[in-house]
């Protein structure tokens, strides 16, 4: 009563209303403050679901989300009762062991899936090729290759089979219409076939089908791109042949054995299922013929020429390199062709050159290779009209020249791509002679108005086939001897340098 007798003694009815005023809207300007201070603390209220500890008396709030897929609890509310404190411990432990299991599993091991990259490649130009590790089995009966699959595996892409033909000329559909088809496929461990004969080195699986039997190809489609593919291994590796030509194989027998030590499988009569720790089906290839790109790959031209001569033992490194006063001659071999675009006057050929200095050997290449190899390794200059006979190149000593002799009828393209560019990574000088129409015994068949000679690209329009008729089967050369001696020259100007 004193205190409220003082309180209307000090001030009038007036007063103490403006006070009340006052404190109110202090009250409020407060409240607004403390909202603003703590506003990015606070969010929407999601439902409240208040439960009831019938054990002690106590009360939790538990805030359940109703947005996810578990319900997720607060801390306990301050007691509503300190009665009885054995019983507040106890609803604590309760309260804990309820949160402890609503929390969302955070700490399960969850199952690690394995990405794996594509089996194959199929974006290379030149062919398919397919590096496949672990457990590989084959089924050669079948055309197929099978890698085990873990069920924790998946393949980027989410492709887990391909359709190969494992020979090298990727794009060339009368090539590939010669090599049989396998499949690739990523199979669960009950779907594949069981082993029945396994192996410890990586396995290379290739086709002898396509154009193999032409000397060129040979080389450029299969020989090369098996050197690439298994010079890794240093002959720890198994070759798996399909399309097997057994003639192929004794031609090409000292360097197949040369890149594998092991006896080659003809795959394609295998009844067995044999597995392997790795396969590679298809072979690598440069894009360019008769080529092989040190930037991309591990090996060079020059390295595979040096191979060619441990391969076949042959003694010549370097051409000769001529002196003034010099008595040895140089070696010049021309490559003679029986059928088509053969010289015709191979004996004057022979004679002006001999009188050039040169010392001349007319050959025509065999199915011995290892025997032909050496001959060409023994000569400094190498001629021949264009043809697969060329492709021996491969042989010549470093700093040899060859002399490609172009046929009329626009070879200019194949000529330089065949022949021209390859020679700049096998360290070989690289000189061209154009026949003339004359020289040509197309002259002979046609008049001289004729297309074939008018519009030879007009020919080449018709498709391969045509041009093949015209000037590859019908022609063969007659160098104007007198004109030719200004290359012939060139070359011992090449070999004096």
């Amino acid at each position: 009563m004193m205190y409220n007798d003082l309180l209307a003694r000090s001030f009038s009815k007036h007063e103490k209303k403006k006070l009340g005023y006052g404190a109110f809207f202090g009250c409020l300007l407060i409240a607004l403050s403390f909202c603003t201070v703590f506003k990015p603390y606070l969010g929407p209220l999601p439902a409240l679901n208040l439960k009831q500890s019938m054990a002690a008396g106590f009360k939790m709030l538990m805030v359940r989300d109703t947005s996810g897929s578990y319900s997720k609890p607060l801390a306990p509310l301050t007691h509503l009762s300190e009665t009885n404190t054995s019983s507040s411990q106890e609803t604590v432990k309760a309260a804990k062991i309820v949160t402890d299991k609503m929390e969302p599993v955070t700490n399960k091991t969850e199952p690690v899936i394995k990405k794996m990259e594509p089996l194959c490649n199929v974006t290379e130009r030149r062919g398919d090729i397919c590096n496949i590790n672990g457990d590989v089995r084959i089924q050669g009966n079948s055309s197929s290759v099978f890698l085990v699959s873990s069920e924790m595996s998946i393949l980027a892409g989410n492709n887990n089979s391909w359709s190969i033909r494992p020979y090298a000329r990727k794009g060339d559909r009368a090539a590939m219409s010669l090599t049989k088809e396998w499949s690739v496929k990523l199979s669960g461990r009950n779907e594949i076939p069981t082993c029945n004969k396994n192996h410890s080195v990586p396995a290379i699986l290739f086709s002898q089908g396509g154009y193999t039997g032409n000397h060129f190809h040979d080389f450029t489609d299969v020989v090369i791109p098996l050197y690439l593919t298994s010079r890794q291994y240093n002959g720890e590796v198994q070759f798996l042949i399909t399309d097997k030509r057994p003639w192929w194989i004794a031609k090409f027998e000292a360097i197949l054995k040369n890149l594998s030590r092991y006896e080659l499988i003809d795959i394609d009569k295998e009844e067995e299922v044999h597995c392997f720790p790795s396969v590679v089906v298809g072979l690598k290839r440069d894009v360019k013929e008769l080529s092989i790109d040190p930037s991309k790959n591990s090996y060079s031209m020059s390295d595979f020429k040096e191979f060619l001569r441990s391969c076949y033992s042959l003694k010549n490194a370097n051409a000769i390199k001529l002196r003034d006063g010099q008595r040895k001659k140089p070696q010049l071999l021309i490559i003679s062709r029986k059928r088509t675009r053969s010289f015709t006057n191979i004996g004057e050929i022979t004679k002006m050159a001999s009188r050039l200095g040169y010392k001349v050997t007319a050959a025509e290449p065999t199915m011995n290779v290892a025997k032909f190899a050496e001959l060409v390794n023994s000569c400094d200059v190498l001629m021949g009209v264009h043809g697969a006979g060329l492709a021996n190149v491969v042989f010549l000593p470093k700093n040899a020249i060859l002399i490609q002799v172009v046929p009329f009828g626009g070879f200019e393209w194949l000529a330089r791509t065949y022949y021209g560019e390859p020679t700049k990574d096998m360290n070989v000088k690289y000189l061209e002679y154009k026949i003339s129409t004359k020289e040509s015994t197309l002259v002979q068949q046609y008049p001289p108005d004729h297309v074939v000679f008018k519009d030879p690209y007009s020919i080449q329009k018709q498709g391969w086939i045509a041009f093949k008729s015209v000037y590859l089967d019908k022609q063969n050369v007659k160098l104007d001897v007198n004109r030719f001696r200004t290359t012939l020259v060139k070359a011992l100007e090449l070999l004096h340098r």
